[in-house]
């Protein structure tokens, strides 16, 4: 059982530190900067979805008073 667990390990660390392709730093940051701003327009649309769904139930509940 031990074996198979210390195999397992030792195939794991052989592949992260031998097969795996790390980004460079310069990828890292370009890929933080391109969440964040997507980040920022999906947060801005859902923001405006709110607001005119607000406004779409303003206006029905409006109609029944």
């Amino acid at each position: 059982m031990f074996t198979k667990i210390k195999t397992y390990l030792s195939a794991t660390y052989d592949e992260l530190v031998n097969k795996v392709s790390w980004p460079t730093w310069q990828e890292l940051q370009n890929s933080a900067v391109i969440v964040m701003i997507a980040t920022f327009i999906i947060a801005f649309l859902v923001f405006i979805m709110d607001i005119s769904l607000k406004n779409v139930m303003e206006l029905i509940y409006g109609l029944f008073k």
